[in-house]
């Protein structure tokens, strides 16, 4: 089965949760309608390219895929599972209604939320939130995410059946559990992010699709959320990291570290406009985590070069984080503030303690922050070693060439 045509891809994914929400609202058993709305955007990329863009995409969308499900729900076992969940189907819409009907945010909203259930694994609200509210195919998603396409089947499928033995319902939260709840929602667009930011495993080292999809991701639940100063904060951060894309490696794909790169290349527009997001964000909300890491990001962007970087101010943004969301990765950037402003001793005794409390026990990413705080204090030798160290523990390709070209530099 082949995806979207390249031309209908971009509305096809801005209409597939639009539709998916209107069918689960209708009809419940979300794994059915998500299936009708697969089938019906694979009639659409088939269809539209010869017969022409219909005058209402979502109509035509919802009516197609309302016909399938229903026709799925005619079958005598698809009739009992309906039964024991929602009851008895109403009529499916014809062609042409909600031709004129507003577009519901709220059932995108309500849909993030359902894909994003505390009920689910990290790894079924991630793949959940790519195929239902990004409108990714099953290949795709196991493209992203560098698993084979059976296995993220079977990721999809368990989700869908979680909630279909949990009844989870297709409804906003209650507004004491929206925090939390939406907490969630970010936490799983992060991961999307990061992972397109920094691939975590295979050849390269971005992945620009996974990156831009959690960035559109977000730019939908801002217009749903305008005033929520962490979804503004989110997508600031995202906008800021992104804008180094270019800039962060070379053109055969090898790593270049931010102190290192062509500052130039750097997306000024985008950096522009997440600078303006953020500052009017900081004005008006109060500001958790997402904000502090964004107001990290944009004094990166603002420096002229690496050593204009006002580290005094990162570092204090860190000890706030810090103070908030406290994690070993946070005490690890902190440590590299530390080392900046303090001196790598300084730097190498947090990291210490981070070590000896456990957190990020064997990690390349600890390695790798040792091995650099070791060259600035010019024991050679032993950062050569702690860079060979973080090489053999990397699973990014680009990452281990970078880390192993480093500790070449000392080598006798």
């Amino acid at each position: 089965m082949s995806g979207p045509r390249p031309g209908f891809e971009p509305l096809l994914r801005e209409l597939a949760p639009q539709v998916l929400g209107v069918l689960v609202r209708r009809h419940g058993q979300f794994d059915l309608c998500e299936d009708a709305v697969q089938e019906a955007l694979l009639a659409a990329a088939q269809q539209w390219p010869a017969g022409g863009l219909p005058d209402n995409p979502r109509g035509w969308l919802i009516a197609v895929a309302s016909r399938r499900l229903i026709d799925e729900l005619r079958s005598e076992q698809a009739r009992r599972a309906r039964e024991e969940a929602t009851g008895h189907a109403r009529d499916a819409p014809q062609p042409g209604v909600d031709a004129e009907r507003p577009l519901e945010h709220d059932d995108t909203l309500t849909l993030l939320f359902l894909c994003c259930h505390p009920a689910l694994s990290p790894v079924s609200q991630l793949a959940l939130t790519l195929r239902a509210v990004g409108g990714l195919t099953t290949a795709q998603i196991a493209s992203a995410l560098l698993v084979p396409e059976a296995t993220m089947a079977q990721r999809i499928s368990r989700a869908k059946q979680t909630i279909r033995s949990s009844e989870l319902g297709f409804e906003t939260p209650p507004s004491e559990e929206w925090p939390q709840r939406l907490a969630v929602v970010l936490h799983v667009l992060y991961l999307i992010f990061n992972e397109g930011y920094l691939a975590s495993s295979g050849p390269d080292l971005q992945r620009i699709e996974l990156a831009e999809e959690a960035i559109r991701l977000t730019r939908m639940l801002r217009r749903l959320l305008p005033d929520d100063g962490e979804v503004t904060g989110m997508l600031a951060l995202m906008l800021l990291t992104h804008a180094r894309r270019r800039a962060r490696a070379t053109p055969s794909g090898d790593l270049v570290p931010l102190a290192e790169q062509d500052r130039a290349l750097w997306d000024r527009p985008m950096i522009e406009q997440a600078l303006g997001m953020l500052t009017g964000s900081l004005s008006h909300a109060a500001v958790g985590p997402y904000q502090l890491q964004a107001a990290i990001a944009a004094l990166h962007a603002e420096a002229a070069t690496a050593q204009d970087t006002d580290w005094r101010q990162i570092l204090g943004l860190y000890e706030l984080l810090e103070g908030s969301t406290p994690n070993p990765a946070v005490t690890l950037n902190r440590a590299v503030a530390v080392a900046m402003v303090r001196g790598p001793d300084a730097g190498l005794e947090l990291l210490s303690q981070i070590e000896a409390s456990g957190g990020l026990a064997g990690t390349h990413r600890l390695e790798s922050v040792r091995a650099h705080m070791l060259e600035m204090a010019g024991d050679r030798t032993s950062a050569a070693d702690s860079y060979r160290r973080a090489a053999q523990m990397a699973t990014s390709i680009p990452e281990r060439r970078y880390l192993e070209a480093r500790a070449g530099r000392f080598s006798p």
